[in-house]
Order: C-alpha cells, then sequence, then structure tokens
C-alpha cells in the first residue's frame, strides 16, 4: 500500500469523481475525511469505504466557509491523529455564453471553485508546514488551459487554480509541502452529462484522440501518484489527465 498511514480529505467526495478519488486512496491505505457540501452524500462514500474494510468519516462542509472549513481540518486531527493530503475537488458547474452571464452565476462560480480551493489550501497548509509534510492535489480543468463556447466562468475559476497550484508549489515545497494540480479532460459524470449534450459530446469524440470520455477511476488513479511519494521531487504541475486532447492538433483519418 502506497499510503498506509496517511491521512487524506477529499472535499466533493459525496460523489462522482471525488468519491472515487477516496475509494482509491483508501484502496492504498489512506484514512479518508469524506467532505461534500450534503451530509447525506458524504457518509453514504464513508460507509462504502468502511464496509471496504477502510477508514473514513463524513462530514457536510461548505468551501466558500471558513469557519466550516476550519472545523474540517481540526476534525480530520483530532480522529485520525494528522493530515497529510488534501485533495480539493469540489467545485461546481457551468455553461452559459460569455455575454448572457450574470454577475451572481459568475460570482457564485469564482466563489466556490477558487476561493473554496484557496481556502481550503490556506487551511490545510498551516497545518502541513507544522508537520513539515504533505500533498495538495488541486483539481483544475482542461476547460482552464483551452477556450471553448460557454466555459468563461467555469474556465476562468480552473485556470486560476492552475496558477495558483504554481504559487503554492514556489511558496510550500521548501516547508515539505507538494502541491500539484490535475486538469481532467472530459468525464463520464453525473455533472458532465448534465451540462454535455449530444453536439458537446460528439465535438469531445471527434478531438480527442482517445475518442472517449475519461472515466472517474483514470483520474482517481492520477491522484493516487500524486499523492505517494513516487511524485516526491514534483511540484507546481498540471497534470492533463485527458485522452490526448491538450496535446491534438490538427487530426485527420
Amino acid at each position: 500500500m502506497r499510503l498506509k498511514n496517511k491521512v487524506a480529505i477529499v472535499t466533493g467526495a459525496g460523489r462522482g469523481i471525488g468519491s472515487q478519488i477516496a475509494h482509491s486512496l483508501s484502496r492504498e491505505g489512506a484514512a479518508i475525511l469524506v467532505a461534500d457540501i450534503a451530509l447525506e452524500r458524504a457518509e453514504k462514500t464513508a460507509q462504502q469505504i468502511n464496509e471496504s474494510g477502510g477508514k473514513a468519516i463524513g462530514i457536510s462542509v461548505d468551501i466558500r466557509k471558513c469557519d466550516q472549513i476550519e472545523q474540517t481540518v481540526s476534525e480530520t486531527i483530532r480522529v485520525f491523529g494528522s493530515l497529510d493530503i488534501l485533495v480539493n475537488n469540489a467545485g461546481v458547474g457551468h455553461y452559459k455564453a460569455f455575454l448572457e452571464i450574470p454577475l451572481s452565476e459568475w460570482q457564485n462560480v469564482i466563489d466556490v471553485n477558487l476561493t473554496g480551493t484557496f481556502l481550503f489550501a490556506q487551511a490545510a497548509a498551516r497545518k502541513m508546514t507544522e508537520a513539515g509534510s504533505g500533498k495538495i492535489i488541486n483539481i483544475a480543468s482542461i476547460s482552464g488551459e483551452r477556450g471553448g463556447h460557454g466555459r468563461a466562468a467555469y474556465g476562468a475559476s480552473k485556470a486560476a487554480i492552475i496558477l495558483l497550484t504554481k504559487v503554492m508549489a514556489v511558496e510550500l515545497t521548501h516547508l515539505g509541502i507538494n502541491v500539484n494540480a490535475i486538469s481532467p479532460g472530459p468525464v463520464d459524470t453525473v455533472m458532465s452529462r448534465q451540462f454535455h449534450d449530444d453536439n458537446t459530446r460528439a465535438a469531445y469524440h471527434r478531438l480527442i484522440p482517445a475518442k472517449r470520455y475519461g472515466r472517474e477511476k483514470e483520474i482517481a488513479d492520477a491522484v493516487v501518484f500524486l499523492s505517494s511519494e513516487e511524485s516526491s521531487w514534483i511540484a507546481g504541475h498540471t497534470i492533463n489527465v485527458d485522452g490526448g486532447f491538450c496535446a491534438a492538433g490538427l487530426m485527420m483519418e
């Protein structure tokens, strides 16, 4: 087990990619604090992990709220004794044309995806600094690297996470904290089924060299790697897990 005796917080882990990340980290030996805005979802994931022989508890947390974040970090250390890994996965999707986005929607996407990631990373890093070690993995997106219709708010929030990851690495690596990010391509999840219509899916299939959407486990596998000692000399990078989408240029049959 690559993560034996490690303790991880995974935000947005009540379903989808976050739940898969929590399960994958647990299978490698980590104890998991399952954080989700919906307590029922968090507890369900935690129960599944415990029934599989792992260790987990579920907590409701709104990542826009500093006090709730602090309580979650403190509870993790109280229950499990340490905090070694933070996976900033929680976020909201958004798809609307640039000229049609109301300020309220723009602000909500930024508050959850960017500010929430910043606040949780800051709270966790302060504890990790005391211990002299830690791993922080921020979940970005290929939408933060390439322009796409309807992705102004979402893409801007994810592009900012990529830059935030670099700055965190510059300031925290010498303190023993590895910070990296993962940019998933389109993944077959509840969220993508909600926001990706048939035209969107067809466009992705045409532009992705792998000719398919990713699987949740494929994102989780990358998180496990960045959480392990195998990635100890990797800092400030964003790994694209995207079936080759960002590498592709002109493609012809």
